[in-house]
């Protein structure tokens, strides 16, 4: 559908609304006004892009109410939604002659996640090094889980079979978790609180040690001299 097959609807819905409307004024597709009440802006598009978010933050210095109209519904409506809500805008859908409002103009107030904060600072935290350049894909995140789970490995190639204390003992803070959970099957239990690598571990250990950020000083002790 032609942009221009958008304004009648967009139009007619206004009108309904008392709304006085005029299309092409000083470069906005359509201009409503109601008695002394800021001018409502909508700024068409047949599909939702970055071209019609940019003219409508444009508008935005001229109304705070502003919607971007478009023929399609959008893809990953929910992150279109989000996006509108962060910049103010609003979000209409006009489908066989019908507009649907799906996002009204307000002032954005972000809710801070601090949970998420959380998380955040302590993966960069614990993280060893800077083992994954950003923009990566179609390859395994070098996590500070994984690195903790690959000194796991490297312990216990180096010292056979260890138990959870003496792999805390040598600073992997986590590791009863790591060896219990087993996320990736690196890990089988060798009798009571004894733990070995299985062959998926010493192929993770041929694969990620390059790249891991991981330094195991910790290669030189003997399960000999282990207690417990």
């Amino acid at each position: 559908m032609p942009e221009t097959d958008l304004y009648a609807p967009v139009k007619a819905f206004l009108e309904s609304q008392a709304y006085t409307v005029k299309g092409e004024i000083n470069g906005c597709d359509l201009v409503a006004v109601r008695g002394a009440e800021p001018p409502v802006i909508v700024e068409l598009k047949r599909a939702f892009n970055l071209a019609l978010v940019l003219q409508g933050v444009d508008r935005l210095g001229l109304s705070d109410s502003v919607y971007l109209a478009v023929g399609t519904w959008p893809k990953q409506q929910r992150h279109v939604k989000k996006l509108c809500r962060r910049l103010g805008l609003g979000l209409m859908v006009v489908h066989a002659g019908h507009v649907e409002v799906l996002l009204d103009p307000v002032p954005y107030r972000p809710r801070k996640a601090p949970a998420r904060t959380h998380r955040l600072l302590g993966e960069h935290a614990r993280r060893v090094g800077d083992p994954t350049r950003g923009g990566s894909t179609r390859q395994p995140i070098m996590t500070a889980y994984r690195q903790e789970a690959l000194r796991c490995a490297e312990l216990l190639a180096a010292n056979g079979t260890m138990s959870p204390a003496e792999l805390r003992a040598a600073n992997v803070p986590r590791a009863a978790r790591i060896l219990l959970d087993d996320v990736y099957g690196w890990f089988e239990r060798k009798g009571r609180a004894r733990y070995a690598l299985t062959p998926q571990g010493i192929q993770a250990l041929e694969q990620f040690r390059p790249d891991c950020g991981v330094s195991s000083p910790q290669r030189t002790m003997h399960h000999d001299n282990m207690s417990g």
